[in-house]
């Protein structure tokens, strides 16, 4: 990486004060600032203005702009390499590689799942027919896109994801739920910030006696001391969950298409953390590190696709949504989408 120039340290100050305005293409940026340090100072400091960021000082400032610089050098090489989808600036510009992994992951694949013989064999195995394309969203069984903040909590979200979503389906009623109340209350297994497994999210869930309204149990994106449950509010129950069969991506749109689901991938690429629309084909691998939430599935210009409510709020991918190919001919699926797959079941 090129060395800042010693100038800068004097004309950050001066933006300190007066952020420019700035109209970003979908991209976010221009070739020009890639050729101009003034450039660079400009865009960096719209950027700190769009997402509100605030550093401790001068020094920690100048190291961001060079961590913003190197993730915008990678940015633009990769979008002149592909074409199915697109990398960006957002939220997660100033964070090396490293300190991204770190922050906003958090799935524990190396815990054991729970056999599950207390709830069934898998729900869809005999299903036959399903749509082509399925969209939650537009079903009204989604909530808008949350933000996990610097917390590895993914997994709690996931789960809330696919509980808000059995709910909906058969209560039609769309209730956002307390990841918070996870975070801080299913300890067994489970850790907080420092990740974690859906299963085992549903199992606290069902011996717990429902989970709470997220406007009474907030998200903190930290870890609090665990409220115990009061009467007089309101909770949303399961009575069991279901694995989906492994590396099977026919069961996964079996389930896919009457619920949202749980599942796990590996998103601790790169290209990952930049994605900013398109359908997803890579790279990455399979081992699983991060906990989202399948939400429906679809075709677009002969590609397929799963699509994929992430918890890094609604300024990330397609308004905080990815899309991920799907056929790919590899029975882990792509990011092994196919490996992990869960969902929660609800009686009227």
């Amino acid at each position: 990486m090129d060395e800042i120039p010693l100038y800068y340290a004097f004309s950050l100050s001066l933006f300190l004060c007066c952020a420019m305005a700035h109209d970003f293409s979908i991209l976010g940026y221009s070739p020009d600032h890639l050729t101009s340090m003034d450039k660079m100072v400009e865009l960096f400091e719209s950027w700190i203005s769009k997402h509100d960021k605030t550093y401790k000082g001068i020094e920690e400032k100048l190291h961001r702009l060079e961590v913003f610089r190197d993730n915008l050098k990678h940015i633009d090489k990769k979008n002149k390499e592909i074409s199915s989808y697109w990398l960006g600036l957002n939220e997660l510009a100033d964070l090396t590689h490293q300190e991204f992994k770190k922050q906003y992951l958090g799935l524990k694949p190396e815990l054991p799942r729970k056999m599950q013989t207390d709830y069934g064999d898998f729900t869809y195995r005999d299903v036959n027919h399903f749509p082509k394309s399925v969209d939650w969203r537009k079903k009204g069984a989604v909530t808008l896109v949350k933000n996990q903040g610097a917390c590895g909590s993914c997994w709690a979200f996931s789960t809330v994801a696919a509980i808000e979503g059995i709910n909906h389906i058969v209560t039609g009623n769309l209730t956002s739920l307390s990841e918070q109340e996870l975070v801080d209350c299913d300890r067994e297994f489970n850790n907080g910030c420092n990740g974690g497994l859906m299963d085992y999210a549903f199992e606290y869930i069902i011996s717990n006696g429902g989970l709470h309204r997220e406007i009474d149990y907030p998200y903190l994106m930290d870890e609090g001391t665990c409220q115990e449950q009061k009467e007089d509010l309101q909770v949303v129950t399961i009575t069991g969950y279901h694995d989906v069969p492994a590396n099977d991506e026919a069961s996964l749109l079996k389930a896919l298409a009457h619920q949202p689901l749980s599942v796990a991938i590996e998103a601790s690429g790169r290209d990952f953390q930049f994605y900013s629309g398109g359908i997803f084909d890579g790279p990455c691998g399979t081992n699983l590190d991060h906990g989202v939430a399948a939400v429906g599935y679809g075709s677009s210009k002969n590609s397929d696709y799963i699509i994929v409510k992430n918890s890094w709020g609604q300024m990330w991918g397609e308004r905080g949504f990815i899309r991920m190919k799907r056929n790919t001919g590899k029975p882990e699926g792509l990011c092994g989408i196919n490996k992990m797959a869960s969902y929660p079941t609800k009686t009227k």
